[in-house]
Order: structure tokens, then C-alpha cells, then sequence
């Protein structure tokens, strides 16, 4: 019997989007690992791990996954990931600062050499585009204030 086969269209097609969803998990398991490594393993004392674990939730990274990274950051072996960042100009001379996470600083600073040179600008030396920017500080707050949204307006009314 010719004809085709609908196990092998549902098949294909649960291969992508399972190709996308690990690709998203993984990405927010390295986001709560670091978040864990540089503070508490406690999202109620790391605001930084809260915010990880609600964005998280939100695209639907199970919460075993989500344990599994709190506990990798706590084990201190495996991949030890770090923020690097690099400055450089974009088309038109735009100053770029670009801050990325990663665990090999060669592979990341290729790509990110060629993301600029694609899309016509070039990767400067550390401090060219810096004193351009200020960081203004860093908004820290216990759980039970509120949402992110909530303690964002009161910053903002607080000037």
C-alpha cells in the first residue's frame, strides 16, 4: 500500500521542535548555574537566581532541570562557565558593548569577531567603547516585595 505515513510526519516534526527546546533548556540551565555560582544557591537571597528560574518557568524548563543546574553550580566540577565582555563598533561607528557567558573564551571571541565583521563593524581592544557607558548600579530586593515589574516601577517613581 502506497501512501505515507503519519507516524513518520509527526516523527520529523517532533524532532525540530525538540531540537529547540534543548537548545532553550540548555541555555537557561547555563543562566541558573552561573546565577547560583556568583551568589546563593537560595532564589529567596539571589535575585539574580530568581530572575533565572522565572524566565525559566515561563518558556517551560522543567523544574528538574532547573534543580539539576542549582546543584551543578554547588559541585564545583564540570564546565565552569564565566561573563566576558567585549567592546567594538558597529555600522556607522555605533559603540558596542557586548557581554556574553561562556566556558571557552577562544570559541566566543571568534564569534563574536565575526558576528561584527558580518554585519560590517570590528571588535575594538577591552576599554575602547567602555568609557563611553556608565553602569548605574545593580537592583537588589527579597522576594516577597513583589514581581520584577512591580519593584521596576517603584525604582523608576523613586528616580
Amino acid at each position: 500500500m502506497a501512501g505515507h505515513s503519519k507516524w513518520a510526519n509527526i516523527q520529523h516534526r517532533k524532532g525540530r521542535q525538540d531540537k529547540i527546546r534543548a537548545k532553550v533548556f540548555s541555555k537557561m540551565s547555563k543562566e541558573i548555574t552561573v546565577a547560583a555560582k556568583m551568589g546563593e544557591p537560595d532564589p529567596d537571597k539571589n535575585p539574580r537566581l530568581r530572575l533565572a528560574i522565572k524566565e525559566a518557568k515561563s518558556v517551560s524548563v522543567p523544574k528538574d532541570v532547573i534543580d539539576r543546574a542549582i546543584k551543578k553550580s554547588q559541585a564545583g566540577d564540570g564546565e565552569d562557565y564565566e561573563e566576558i565582555r567585549y567592546e567594538g563598533y558597529g555600522p556607522n561607528g555605533v559603540a558596542v558593548i557586548v557581554e556574553a557567558m561562556t566556558d571557552n573564551r577562544n570559541r566566543t571571541a571568534s564569534t563574536v569577531r565575526s558576528t561584527f565583521t558580518k554585519n560590517g563593524g570590528n571588535l575594538g581592544e577591552t576599554g575602547s567603547v567602555g568609557f563611553m557607558f556608565d553602569r548605574k548600579g545593580e537592583i537588589t530586593y527579597p522576594a516577597s516585595v513583589g514581581d520584577a515589574d512591580t519593584v521596576m516601577m517603584a525604582a523608576i517613581e523613586a528616580g
